[in-house]
């Protein structure tokens, strides 16, 4: 038994819900599921009641919960008697997908003894804390420059079409931007996003059209919910769609030359960042 595992079963525990403790675990929801199924079968019983429209604790599962609990206090209690653990403050963001479960897998085997604390903060404010010392190092796409910053690059990020599972174009292989202009365009406010919001309607100018405007949500969630009801469209970044699912949905990639922004990793311009080696060694291995 790990101790990873008893922190993921009370996560799911708390949410009763595997999609939002993966969210608030910052990692996919299938490596949520694959531990849990991990620690059932060591322990010999079904600690989750699945369904498709619920899940709830067993029996087995009330009684562990508790003593889950228990021994995390323990840890933490552990842990405080000792100094002070080694932490690296990193900002991220939604859309990293498995990109960042690999990240902090390959991080932790570099480096074992150090935390991961991870900050999730808008992209203008993640550069402002890597700036003042809040953070070592944060995850950015195509973030407009800040004075005392570096942003070394690291990975293209590719968008692809969110569009409703029963429209046409979901068979497809791939699509045309044009082909999309007789739908409304759902996406985020330019100022929550401007460098996304920019890419996509430029690119529609660029493809000759001009996008009808949709509905804008306050998260992808909501967004694809609606798109799941109404015929719209939205763009997600291919790599976190690849851990979306929604049944409703349909994720069809754009045919080149495409769209994307390239991810970076935004860290202090002169002070050096603590295992910056490390950080950017665990970022090469998505790579592999």
């Amino acid at each position: 038994m790990e101790l990873r595992q008893l922190v993921y079963f009370v996560t799911v525990a708390e949410e009763l819900h595997f999609g939002r403790a993966a969210e608030r675990l910052h990692i996919v929801q299938s490596a949520v599921s694959q531990q849990i199924r991990r620690l059932e079968r060591e322990l010999g019983a079904e600690l989750f009641d699945r369904s498709p429209r619920h899940v709830r604790l067993t029996g087995a599962g009330e009684r562990l919960l508790p003593e889950a609990r228990t021994v995390l206090a323990a840890v933490d209690r552990a842990r405080a008697a000792v100094a002070p653990a080694e932490v690296l403050r990193l900002g991220t963001s939604t859309g990293l997908g498995a990109h960042l479960d690999r990240v902090l897998a390959g991080f932790a085997e570099r480096k074992p003894a150090v935390q991961v604390e991870l900050v999730s903060l808008p992209a203008r404010e993640r550069l402002a804390r890597v700036v003042d010392g809040r953070l070592d190092a944060a995850f950015v796409r195509g973030a407009e420059p800040l004075a005392g910053v570096r942003v070394l690059p690291l990975w293209p990020d590719p968008l692809v079409a969110a569009l409703p599972a029963g429209h046409p174009l979901a068979a497809r292989e791939g699509i045309d931007l044009a082909e999309l202009a007789a739908l409304p365009l759902s996406i985020t406010a330019r100022r929550t996003n401007p460098t996304l919001v920019d890419l996509v309607v430029g690119a529609c100018h660029d493809a000759g059209f001009e996008p009808l405007p949709g509905p804008v949500s306050g998260s992808l969630r909501d967004t694809l919910a609606s798109i799941g009801t109404r015929p719209l469209w939205t763009v997600v970044y291919a790599s976190h769609a690849r851990v979306l699912h929604s049944p409703r949905v349909a994720f069809v990639p754009f045919r080149a030359p495409g769209l994307a922004l390239t991810t970076g990793l935004a860290v202090h311009g002169a002070t050096p960042t603590p295992h910056l080696d490390a950080l950017l060694a665990a970022c090469g291995d998505h790579e592999n």
